[in-house]
């Protein structure tokens, strides 16, 4: 279960920071919505253009850490003025509320560790379905998130073969196994279904370059479609404007070269 909290973020993901983007919402269709999943009732959020010539290219937007919040809602909306359905779905529904907790710490132990890898691809491919019902076009499904989400986007990649494009922002790498956990990004490199572009911070401390240059060579090895750009001034989470860590320039570029990576392999109308 979650809720809306009066800031619209989650208190592990203060302090707010002054760069926060909204993207106003004239000219789409955005709300709230509810997506059978395994026997339950996800929730999520949604934004697409409130016109359309027919079904729409499909974007799973796959939260960080501190669930959908406002940051997440409004990469939905930026993507639904680039013309496609966003869906962004609450993965930590089952086990609980982000705003529950108020710091990191003790969110990642309370909360994230308790999320089963397993649960939220199926849960992926649930949303992936909704939108195929509710005006998304199931040939053009394409997948990105942020941290957390990032490297689900990679794991989601080697999963749903009918994925056509993924782009991962800062998403782990590699690390220790775990029930919950038992494999990262640098496992399946050989198990790609997807072209996947991966954008990282050249100054993350939480994932180092070397971890970096592990998965640039495990993707060499497979011959996958993958290509990692790392913008060197970058930090973690530089498109996360509502952070202090936001980089601006880093986050345009990365923002300017997924559009063309869907627009290259997923299938958008011109």
């Amino acid at each position: 279960m979650t809720t809306t909290h009066p800031s619209g973020f989650a208190p592990a993901a203060s302090p707010l920071a002054p760069t926060m983007i909204h993207t106003p919402d004239e000219a789409i269709s955005a709300g709230i919505t509810s997506i059978p999943s395994q026997g339950d009732d996800m929730p999520a959020y949604y934004a697409r253009p409130k016109t359309s010539d027919g079904a729409l290219p499909v974007v799973i937007v796959v939260q960080e850490i501190f669930g959908v919040h406002e940051h997440i809602r409004d990469i939905c909306r930026r993507l639904a003025l680039e013309g496609y359905l966003a869906i962004a779905p609450e993965l930590y529904f089952r086990e609980g509320d982000p705003n529950d907790f108020a710091d990191i710490p003790t969110l990642l132990r309370g909360l994230v560790a308790k999320v089963p890898d397993s649960q939220v691809l199926a849960d992926l491919d649930h949303v992936a379905s909704w939108a195929s019902r509710n005006g998304g076009d199931a040939h053009r499904l394409m997948i990105t998130g942020f941290c957390w989400g990032g490297r689900i986007t990679w794991l989601y990649a080697a999963h749903n073969p009918q994925l056509k494009a993924a782009v991962a922002w800062y998403g782990k790498l590699v690390g220790d196994t775990s029930l919950n956990s038992p494999k990262h990004p640098v496992d399946i490199a050989t198990d790609l279904n997807a072209p996947v572009l991966g954008l990282y911070g050249g100054q993350d401390t939480s994932i180092p370059q070397e971890s970096v240059e592990t998965m640039r060579q495990a993707l060499r090895a497979a011959n996958a479609k993958a290509e990692i750009v790392v913008y060197p001034d970058a930090g973690h989470a530089f498109n996360a404007d509502y952070r202090s860590g936001y980089h601006e320039a880093s986050a345009k570029d990365g923002w300017q070269r997924m559009l063309e990576w869907f627009a290259q392999y997923g299938g958008k109308k011109g």
